[in-house]
């Protein structure tokens, strides 16, 4: 007969994971959000095979089948005098044009989606970039202080001092034109990199400081006082003692600086100075859709709701990873 098997309890990452699976408002955001960057990787199968369109040639002359008939892309303006030239409105019909059509008679409803693709590659990348700078950086300056803490904590208020979207557009505005230059490299001015580095640069003292905070406060901790009072080296104290507790900190941070980069890259895209033409981005289908606000208000609607919905998906997500990792709640659920 054999004896009782002896399970360990789960640990703190299990147990938070639970509690994660277990809140119904993340886990909707987490699928919302997997939706739409699934939607967002189909753009060339929609485009080409759904909706027979290119959607970065201009196509003010074509025509497309609705219905069995002919409609024309670009149409007369339904004013008494009938002059000038208006997109045809939405379909809602996903073969054809489905969300209409933009003043240069491209489908709206496929640059949405390949829009998608850059603006999320773009935001992703930049949190992923901004987390791992400033956990560097704020990891170095809490557990070093001294002379280490002074200058990256000056460097940051300098940072900090200058608003965003102004840091922002100056960096944009200097790149914009000859590209950036890193010693013998040349990255020219429309490669997806400089807006990933300008968005992480920005945004990262806001990241790194609560990261500094928390490594300041594991520093004297007990644990971290009796490793170094029996020798272990520094690094094997950060990446054994002080990354493992920063983790947390790092993960609720990720989902709010990806929300902050698609703000960021949408609104300098809408100003021309983030991802440049032919390459589509949300920001930049608004701005194609700013002249026809109120003639075809899908063209500006459609990217600025995907906006919002992105964005508030992050931020719910964001609670609920705060709230599975908080140190508090969780040693209630474990007990």
């Amino acid at each position: 007969m054999n004896g009782p098997v002896d399970t360990a309890p789960p640990g703190p990452w299990q147990t938070a994971f639970r509690a994660l699976g277990g809140n119904r408002s993340a886990m909707m955001a987490l699928a919302v959000l997997v939706l739409i960057v699934v939607l967002s990787l189909i753009a060339p199968f929609y485009a080409h095979d759904i909706a027979h369109t290119d959607p970065f040639r201009a196509n003010v002359a074509g025509s497309f089948m609705l219905d069995g008939r002919a409609v024309d892309i670009m149409q007369a303006n339904d004013n008494p005098l009938h002059l000038g030239m208006t997109p045809a409105g939405p379909t809602w019909r996903p073969s054809a044009y489905m969300l209409g059509s933009d003043s240069q008679g491209r489908d709206v409803a496929a640059r949405l989606l390949y829009g998608g693709r850059i603006s999320l590659l773009i935001s992703f990348s930049a949190a992923v970039l901004c987390i791992v700078i400033a956990s560097i950086v704020g990891i170095l300056a809490g557990f070093f202080g001294g002379f280490v803490d002074m200058v990256l904590s000056r460097l940051m208020d300098i940072m900090w001092a200058v608003p965003v979207y102004l840091f922002a557009i100056s960096l944009s505005i200097v790149t914009i034109s000859d590209g950036l230059k890193i010693g013998p490299f040349t990255i020219e001015a429309d490669n997806l990199l400089i807006p990933i580095a300008i968005i992480a640069l920005v945004y990262m003292p806001y990241a790194a400081r609560p990261i500094r905070g928390r490594v300041m406060a594991l520093r004297n901790a007990d644990f971290v006082m009796a490793a170094r009072s029996l020798g272990v080296p520094r690094w094997r104290i950060l990446l054994v003692d002080i990354l493992p507790n920063v983790a947390s900190s790092i993960v609720v941070l990720a989902p709010l600086m990806a929300a902050l980069a698609l703000l960021t890259e949408s609104a300098l895209s809408f100003l021309s100075i983030g991802v440049q033409t032919p390459t589509a981005s949300w920001g930049t289908i608004i701005q194609d859709g700013e002249g026809l606000i109120y003639s075809r208000p899908m063209v500006a609607i459609a990217p600025g709701l995907a906006i919002v919905i992105v964005v508030v998906a992050l931020n719910v997500l964001g609670d609920g990873l705060r709230d599975a990792l908080d140190v508090r709640e969780t040693s209630k659920r474990g007990t």
